[in-house]
């Protein structure tokens, strides 16, 4: 008896012991899948958490992210507004009849419709309308009413909405998405910790992306519902929400967008037809980007081609400007002394060489580089463009910051920020010659010439360029045809800082540990300075009268965006100083604390600086552009106004295109903006929208201006 009884306590024993020892494997080991999902902080208790969590269903009502607002306060994104959520819960312990019925009233569906996606339910969700892709928004006396029906696994929540639907997406703000393979490429171990997970959104484009790191806050609000085994409600549990306990999150990024005008030009360009290509407006005193505007639109979530190109900020995309650069070849030619204001030129409308002849059939006859400036005369351009050296071209174009990012940016590691920043990521660098390829003898085709008189209702034509839209072409010089190389695009791919910790950087773009260190870094650094410096050689001794006389009026490989040809107006009205554009003033914590600012600042790596003078001689030139020249039907309007107009050549699909641009500032007398317009592949022939979007885009300043005053 006793030895029966001993053995089958020793058989208990044994079965007890290896109960307990696979429970320990399971809770303590490395790889259990306790440690798989629980921090080692955490891993103590973990099975018990993770019975908790098989009985709840969770809800994010906020991710937390940060959220965007204009100069004067205005929120640009973010919003909260009451919901109705679903849990997953048996039909049978749902509710009355009656209860059921009034919420599918109230929710404007049938009765069967709410029970089938209700049983389709196995997650908690929010309800949405038919077609769309927000939860529905529930008025206050629906939200009342839903309260006070006696229905489980219904509840009106609080739902934050990051895009407000008075407010289209705009390229500036850009959007997010899922972007799974990038997080664990950069986040790794905060994916491994519990702070990031694969299904958030992150940063797609724009400022969203540029400002990631800082947006993504320090962890969702969430609600939870617990339920039992048979998806039955868990009474006296009810609903708990959790929040971070972090006052200071999420944060607030202050731009310098003006969101009214901002609006307005939208709809005023949109009215007008404008399809494609981009408005800029700049601060006069500082480059503060007050509004850009990008068409196509931006649709988050849309795909219309396979690589999602119509998502493009065209503010940011370097085209060719056409005879809007002949305000950088007059400022050479000033400063190099080649050429005065006074003197006089004769235009027959053939240039006699390089097969290049003016816009105007039968040319402008005698005028001065003024006048040339204000009539747009090729032949005026083409002739001081040849007098010059390519370097002295380059060295003008440098110090008025053309054929770089013109973005603001940093370096180094500065603030919260643990490593370089670009707020315009998506920013091309543009360019003035391309790099060196075979030699050619100068020779210039006619095809790249753009006649543009267009009529009383649009602005006279000028000079442009023919090739692939979006691409650098050359234009046909003495048989030498060919694409010149693409333009830079930015190479700064992503700000790598945050209110933690810094990473440990080595390189101007930060390098990862186990890096080059710092010697042959420097070593490094210098031979690629030597390099570009030699490239930089080889490019400016292949450039000939040709390129000099095609350049000079905007054409060939000469490439600039709108981003860049506005903020090259505020360097002339600034006599020459060179600012970045800034997009973002400062980031404020929650509490309205300033976190971090972001100064205004004068551009970096600038080498030289062009005189008082000739930045005079050139704000008189745009006056006459105005007042007399190409774009004098522009000159009726809330303010006087300046200005230079361009037309450039291009092709599209095999068709022949021309991109279209005005770029000027207003009130003459005492300049507010600096605005520039690009309108792309519009048909040749076409009046000059550009010239009068600029003068719409003035009046609707000039409004703003006079309500906020």
């Amino acid at each position: 008896m006793f030895k029966r009884i001993w053995l089958a306590a020793c058989l208990i024993s044994v079965v007890m012991l290896i109960y307990i020892g696979r429970l320990a494997w399971l809770q303590l080991m490395p790889g259990s899948s306790s440690a798989a999902v629980l921090s080692p902080q955490a891993s103590r208790g973990g099975w018990q958490r993770l019975s908790v969590m098989q009985r709840q269903r969770n809800l994010v009502l906020d991710t937390g992210r940060g959220d965007f607002y204009d100069r004067h306060g205005a929120p640009i994104t973010g919003e909260t507004y009451s919901a109705v959520a679903l849990f997953p819960v048996r039909r049978d312990l749902r509710g009355q009849p009656e209860d059921l019925s009034e919420l599918s009233r109230l929710l404007g569906v049938s009765e069967q419709l709410l029970q089938q996606k209700w049983d389709a339910v196995r997650e908690p969700v929010f309800w949405e309308e038919e077609g769309q892709s927000l939860p529905m928004r529930l008025s206050d006396a629906q939200t009342k009413r839903i309260k006070e029906l006696s229905l489980n696994g219904i509840r009106v929540l609080p739902y934050r909405n990051r895009y407000l639907p008075q407010f289209d997406a705009k390229h500036v703000i850009g959007f997010t998405s899922q972007h799974p393979e990038w997080l664990q490429a950069e986040h790794a171990k905060e994916l491994a910790s519990g702070k990031r997970k694969l299904a958030e959104q992150v940063g797609g484009s724009g400022l969203e992306k540029s400002l990631d790191k800082l947006l993504h806050g320090v962890g969702a609000t969430s609600v939870s519902y617990f339920i039992d085994g048979q998806n039955a409600p868990m009474h006296g549990l009810d609903m708990r929400i959790t929040q971070p306990g972090n006052r200071y999150y999420p944060l607030k990024a202050i731009t310098t967008i003006d969101l009214k005008l901002q609006n307005e030009i939208e709809n005023y360009v949109d009215d007008q037809g404008m399809k494609e290509g981009a408005i800029v407006v700049l601060d006069a005193s500082n480059a503060d980007i007050v509004a850009m505007v990008s068409r196509p639109q931006l649709k988050p979530g849309q795909f219309q081609s396979s690589d999602g190109s119509e998502w493009s900020n065209h503010a940011l995309k370097a085209v060719a400007p056409g005879s809007v650069f002949k305000l950088v070849t007059e400022a050479a030619a000033l400063e190099a002394g080649v050429a005065t204001q006074h003197e006089t030129f004769t235009c027959n409308g053939e240039y006699g060489k390089y097969g290049l002849s003016c816009w105007k059939e039968g040319g402008h006859g005698r005028l001065t580089l003024q006048e040339g400036l204000a009539q747009s005369c090729n032949i005026a351009f083409a002739t001081i463009a040849e007098r010059l050296k390519a370097s002295e071209l380059q060295q003008v174009a440098d110090a008025l910051g053309v054929g770089r990012q013109a973005g603001w940016h940093r370096d180094k590691a500065f603030g919260p920020f643990s490593g370089p920043l670009r707020l315009l990521e998506e920013e091309e660098r543009g360019q003035l010659f391309a790099a060196a390829r075979g030699n050619g003898n100068g020779a210039a085709g006619r095809e790249g010439l753009v006649g543009e008189e267009n009529g009383e209702s649009g602005d006279s034509g000028e000079s442009g360029d023919s090739g692939e839209s979006g691409n650098h072409v050359m234009s046909e010089m003495s048989g030498d045809k060919g694409k010149s190389e693409k333009s830079d695009k930015s190479e700064m791919r992503g700000m790598n800082g945050d209110s933690g910790k810094k990473e440990k950087r080595g390189s101007r773009w930060g390098n990862e540990e186990g890096g080059m260190s710092e010697k042959s870094e420097k070593r490094s650094g210098k031979k690629d300075a030597a390099l570009k410096a030699q490239e930089k050689a080889a490019m400016l001794a292949a450039v000939d009268g040709g390129v000099l006389a095609q350049s000079g009026i905007g054409q060939r490989d000469v490439r600039m965006s709108p981003l860049q040809a506005a903020n090259l107006i505020v360097t002339l009205l600034n006599d020459g100083r060179v600012m970045e554009p800034r997009l973002v003033s400062e980031i404020r914590y929650a509490n309205g604390q300033r976190m971090v600012k972001l100064p205004a600042q004068r551009a970096q790596a600038i080498r030289g600086r062009i005189k008082p003078a000739t930045a005079y001689a050139l704000r008189r030139g745009m006056e006459a552009v105005v007042d007399h020249g190409t774009g004098r039907s522009i000159r009726q309007g809330l303010w006087a106004v300046a200005g230079k107009s361009g037309t450039a050549e291009t092709t599209r699909a095999g068709s022949a295109r021309n991109h279209q641009w005005f770029a000027g500032y207003g009130p003459v007398k005492k300049p507010r903006y600096a605005i520039a317009v690009l309108v792309e592949n519009k048909p040749p022939g076409s009046s000059h929208q550009a010239t009068k979007l600029f003068r719409g885009v003035m009046d609707i300043a000039a409004r703003s201006q006079e309500g906020s005053s």
